[in-house]
């Protein structure tokens, strides 16, 4: 599969292939011929960046390699005051362990959800401080402060370092790729995204991730949003009468969740 490196090496080589053409004289070339190898892979290296499972940038753990009916929850953007405590709640009930990505400045003020998370026995991830919308025009030393951040209030709360993190809106680049890379993380995607941020219909949400549903699956959620508290106990229900069972996602992955 293409990856960043691979698509460097090829704009380099074929713009110094066109250069060279066009300084022996061989052939006419306009200097626009030497951006065309980076118009020709200007697609993938978006996908790559959109796409968390394309490897484009950084090797991204996104599903367990299993045949086994597993799969594991997770749930993005919390602690929230209203929504994680019904969350956790129903996964009380149900017996259910998952991984929480939690974002720094949702945990101060919420800081007895986080510890509730951990005292359940459910994992906590960085999903960074600030989740801020131009968190990928950050230079990678200002990402990797943010992350730090996050790791500092986790720490004060439950004593525990994440390993486990996960990028903002799954959007990967060069620079946050370093940040990754300097601070040790694993990064973990998904491989079915419930969009249950958008969603309005419970029962389309529902069909939605039943359809997708597979061995390994790691599903996003949001303990941010009603809709997801709303039908969390049929989709804990649906996955089970399916022949699956849900591991917490750093068992199910075999990886550490924490330093």
């Amino acid at each position: 599969m293409l990856n960043s490196r691979t698509a460097n090496i090829i704009i380099i080589t074929s713009v110094a292939v066109l250069l060279g053409i066009r300084l022996s004289g061989l052939y006419p070339l306009s200097l626009w011929w030497l951006v065309l190898p980076l118009v020709l892979l200007l697609p993938f290296y978006i996908r790559g960046a959109m796409n968390i499972r394309s490897d484009f940038f950084i090797k991204t753990i996104c599903a367990a390699p299993t045949t086994e009916n597993v799969v594991a929850l997770s749930f993005d953007d919390g602690p929230e005051d209203t929504h994680t405590p019904q969350i956790l709640d129903i996964l009380d009930a149900h017996q259910v362990k998952a991984a929480f990505f939690c974002i720094g400045k949702n945990i101060e003020g919420n800081t007895h959800l986080l510890q509730r998370i951990h005292a359940e026995g459910h994992v906590i991830g960085n999903h960074t401080y600030s989740h801020d919308f131009w968190f990928d025009m950050y230079t990678s030393s200002t990402m990797g402060k943010d992350m730090e951040k996050m790791d500092s209030v986790t720490i004060n709360a439950t004593g525990l370092q994440p390993r486990l993190f996960r990028p903002p809106y799954g959007v990967t680049n060069p620079n946050l790729a370093r940040a990754i890379k300097r601070n040790n993380y694993l990064p973990v995607g998904w491989s079915i995204r419930s969009m249950d941020t958008v969603a309005t219909d419970e029962n389309k949400l529902l069909q939605k991730i039943m359809s997708e549903l597979h061995p390994g699956a790691v599903i996003l959620l949001h303990d941010t949003c009603s809709i997801t508290a709303s039908i969390l106990p049929r989709l804990i229900s649906a996955i089970k009468a399916e022949g699956y069972r849900l591991e917490r996602m750093d068992k199910m992955l075999k990886v550490p969740a924490y330093v």
